[in-house]
């Protein structure tokens, strides 16, 4: 098969059962390996359905500028979406973000600007500096955390592929929330074919998003103090608050057990799965695990066993 450009291999994403990590769990734990999508997270899937609709609304036109508030990923998918169809980009970081995804975003030809790791109400938070820039320079916000594209793609793909693969047997989701989109598209699909199907939150501690207190931690990408626009928390039947430690070292399990070279986010996500895979109810249930990264953007962090050691995580 020959494509007419990267962007058509983004999607269909492969289930791949946990094997070795799961092998005690009496349910089947079954992970979304969203590391295969072109530019190695979940998020290439959002940047392709936001720029698709600006472009379709007239708000955008080849040559012009965007700007985005990333963790990293999705400034790697906007930035392969701006490769090939002519815009230029310019993407905000908070300083907790690794070096790896800078570099990274930097080899795509963008401009990344960084800004300290501020609360959202900050004028210095990630998200107001990049409001800021576009509104200064005139430059294009998608706006991930609230722009209605991003929770559709999922319903549109990411929900539809997991019941597919299944045959329709998955019983529980377990997501992390960075903007919501994922949970909130995939899940609210899944619902909707199936009533009785759970979906459990994997939360880092630190974040408000599971109901516990406010404050720092590692692990990037997913997390926070206010839920985001995108975010419906209706849909979410249980939190599961997970540690930095637990995540870090449940993502350095999936590699060198099941060779999954997989982020934080994702260690976060299968921490939760393996909690949830573990108990008697979920006895014969089909769980299935979003993991939305590669830990090639994190081998400065999660796999250098020096970081590891300097931050009490090893």
């Amino acid at each position: 098969m020959i494509h007419s450009s990267i962007l058509e291999c983004i999607g269909r994403t492969p289930l791949v059962r946990l094997n070795r990590i799961a092998h005690d769990c009496p349910a089947t734990i079954l992970g979304k390996v969203e590391m295969m999508n072109p530019g190695g997270s979940v998020k290439d899937r959002i940047a392709v359905a936001m720029l698709d609709a600006a472009e379709r609304e007239g708000r955008i036109a080849p040559g012009a500028t965007i700007i985005e508030a990333t963790a990293g990923n999705t400034g790697v998918g906007l930035a392969i979406t701006a490769a090939v169809r002519g815009y230029h980009c310019v993407f905000v970081m908070p300083e907790k973000m690794s070096r790896d995804k800078e570099d990274l975003l930097r080899a795509y030809g963008a401009q990344v600007v960084r800004t300290p790791n501020a609360p959202l109400n900050s004028p210095d938070n990630f998200q107001a500096v990049a409001r800021r820039l576009a509104a200064e320079n005139g430059w294009f916000l998608p706006d991930q955390f609230a722009n209605p594209a991003n929770p559709d793609v999922h319903y549109h793909t990411t929900g539809p592929e997991i019941w597919e693969d299944t045959q329709g047997s998955v019983d529980v989701l377990v997501c992390g929330v960075g903007t919501g989109g994922s949970l909130t598209g995939a899940g609210r699909y899944l619902k909707e074919r199936n009533a009785s199907l759970r979906i459990a939150l994997a939360d880092p501690e630190g974040s408000a998003f599971s109901g516990g207190p406010d404050g720092p931690y590692f692990l990037e990408g997913i997390g926070g103090s206010t839920p985001p626009a995108n975010f419906d928390t209706s849909l979410v039947d249980e939190a599961v608050s997970v540690s930095d430690r637990e995540a870090f070292q449940t993502a350095r399990r999936l590699a060198s057990e099941e060779g999954l070279l997989v982020g934080g986010a994702a260690g976060c996500a299968a921490a939760a799965a393996l909690r949830c895979g573990a108990r008697a109810e979920n006895a014969g249930k089909v769980i299935v695990v979003i993991l939305p990264d590669t830990g090639r953007n994190y081998l400065s962090k999660i796999f250098n066993d020096d970081w590891m050691r300097e931050n009490g995580l090893l």
